[in-house]
């Protein structure tokens, strides 16, 4: 008979304690251990057969899988996955907050592969909901099966009989199987129905997309390891109340995570946007003070961003720091910065600061778009619409040179910017000729003549 146990989680790592403790010994979270009961089971001697047929193989003698891919028929995806779409027998994992866009995205993947024969698998919606959501997006696929389930092993058992070549699993926080008796969402049933997900994958070679909730503190939910037995993890950024998405790798085996892909929701579902510096900047019939806008890059795509701010007199005697897309501690050292090197005061003033669009943003490549749409608006001077800026900005005041200056610069070029503004450290041969003029600096001050004087 199985014998049944009362075992500790954290909730943040998966650490497992026979006893209650305040502070996990692994990642050092307070009050994250949780109570879970556990039934261990026997496997009859599966070790030992695994034993035997594990033999070691050279290196040399190893055949290469060729990397075959699914395409998703989605582009963003696709790029993002390192070109191409999923890899066969990979384990996915997409994560992001409720509403964000998750269960859209996994449902136009499965109507948009193009006649491949997909398992769809829901724990939270029935058919009938999923049928309603589906209308709504764009494309179809006759050979999409729907499975309202939430026991892993019968979903595996469906899978073997449906034989898909894609399976999208929602989500894997609603999984259980029934050798523990702990409830669906804890530690362990988590890293248990995802195993048993990655054994099935690895032995099949059908890749399998799984959708994970996150945490309050933006992480996903469920024991770290659910992170590290996956191939792909990608992150869903944003704010639901902008119509963008940010879709993010943040780890992938088989591509780059210097990539991301850019949605924005509508109605009929995820649309790609091919433009993201569109979006992100907009051109005014008049001309406003206190609005400059950046070229940075983001993995390796280089965009347009629109930076705002408002300075004006401390009401309240204690002056307010807010920013929204921005580092608040960044946007205090630049103030500090132009405080002291610039001999702008702005100890007593507020300062507000927004990045348009919803976007967050952490290229230091901003840092000089922030502090010309401070002193713009401290001014009250509109900026030139024809200025952009790229720089990073010291504690001495000095302007200093940004990666992929060139790229930045041609993506400038290409939406109709006629200057921008850079460090003068940059080597004259990592400058291109991309029909923009280059205005170097190389302190803040400089740069303040440069536009205010």
């Amino acid at each position: 008979m199985a014998k049944s146990k009362t075992l500790y989680f954290c909730t943040n790592c998966g650490y497992e304690s026979p006893k209650w403790v305040g502070r996990c010994p692994s990642c050092g979270e307070w009050n994250s251990f949780t109570e879970e009961v556990v039934t261990a089971t026997k496997r009859g001697g599966t070790g030992r057969r695994s034993a035997e047929r594990a033999t070691p193989v050279a290196l040399s003698d190893v055949t290469p899988g060729g990397g075959a891919r699914i395409a998703t028929g989605i582009g963003e995806v696709d790029r993002l996955l390192g070109g191409g779409g999923v890899v066969k027998g990979s384990l996915l994992l997409m994560g992001g907050e409720p509403g964000i866009g998750k269960s859209t995205l996994a449902l136009q993947i499965a109507v948009g592969v193009g006649g491949r024969r997909v398992l769809y698998v829901s724990g939270e919606e029935s058919e009938q909901q999923i049928k309603l959501r589906a209308e709504r997006l764009e494309g179809s696929n006759d050979e999409c099966l729907l499975l309202g389930e939430t026991d892993v092993d019968a979903i595996i058992n469906s899978a073997v009989a449906a034989k898909p070549e894609l399976l999208i699993v929602d989500s894997v926080q609603t999984l259980s199987t029934q050798g523990l008796d702990s409830a669906a969402g804890s530690v362990s049933q988590i890293r248990e129905s995802a195993s048993r997900l990655l054994r099935y994958t690895k032995e099949s070679g059908i890749p399998v997309v799984l959708i994970g909730h996150i945490t309050k503190d933006g992480t996903l939910a469920g024991p770290k390891v659910l992170e590290h037995i996956v191939d792909v993890v990608l992150l869903f950024e944003g704010d639901t109340d902008h119509l963008y998405r940010i879709l993010r790798a943040t780890k992938n085996r088989f591509g780059s995570t210097a990539e991301l892909g850019i949605f924005e929701m509508t109605a009929s579902g995820l649309h790609q946007v091919a433009n993201p510096s569109g979006i992100f900047i907009n051109r005014y019939d008049e001309v406003l003070s206190g609005v400059a806008v950046a070229a940075v890059v983001d993995g390796l795509r280089p965009f347009m961003i629109e930076t705002q701010a408002l300075v004006s007199s401390a009401v309240y005697g204690t002056p307010q720091r807010s920013s929204t897309g921005f580092d608040t501690r960044r946007l205090n050292m630049l103030l500090a910065v132009l405080e002291k090197r610039a001999g702008f005061k702005l100890a007593m003033r507020d300062v507000f600061l927004n990045i348009a669009g919803g976007l967050k943003v952490s290229d230091p490549a901003t840092d000089l778009a922030v502090a010309a749409a401070v002193l713009s608006s401290n001014l009250d001077i509109p900026l030139a619409g024809e200025i952009c800026f790229a720089g990073e900005v010291g504690l001495s005041g000095e302007i200093r040179p940004v990666a992929r200056i060139e790229q930045r610069m041609k993506e400038a070029s290409r939406l109709g910017f006629k200057k921008i503004v850079i460090s003068r450290y940059h080597r004259s041969d990592s400058l291109p000729d991309a029909g923009i003029e280059p205005m170097s600096a190389g302190r803040v001050e400089a740069v303040v003549k440069m536009l205010f004087s």
